[in-house]
């Protein structure tokens, strides 16, 4: 006796044949080219849009995006190119790299060790290019 075919493998199959069909080229298409329509923004705009250029009793733009790290993995780090981001930024914002380990192992406490595993690899992959 066999198990009846997965339903929702069967619907993923006749999307991506539909989406074959219209654009032979979303064949190959990959969500991680929009990342690169989105730079590093300069850390004095970091701090104006998110730090205390306009709540001058408020956090800073480091801290408040090593808060947004953590609730990104205690998500289970679902959002990969939004943690990815979010290192880059915290990175140029003045976050050590120590800092940014520490926050994701923090947030694992919350999250569980699997969703603190992937924000670990995805915050590793975006230092990659740091030159500090």
């Amino acid at each position: 006796m066999t198990d009846p075919a997965n339903p929702f493998a069967s619907m993923m199959k006749m999307g991506q044949d539909w989406a074959r069909a219209i654009n032979p080229a979303l064949e190959s298409f990959t969500p991680k080219g929009f990342e690169a329509l989105l730079p590093t923004m300069p850390k004095n705009v970091l701090e104006m849009f998110m730090g205390k250029t306009l709540n001058p009793d408020g956090l800073d733009a480091r801290t408040r995006l090593l808060i947004t790290l953590a609730g990104l993995t205690i998500q289970g780090a679902q959002a990969e190119p939004q943690v990815r981001l979010t290192v880059r930024h915290a990175r140029e914002a003045g976050a050590s790299k120590q800092e940014i380990a520490e926050t994701i192992a923090l947030a694992g406490l919350f999250g569980g060790v699997p969703a603190m595993t992937k924000a670990m690899e995805l915050a590793t992959e975006a230092m990659k290019e740091d030159k500090t």
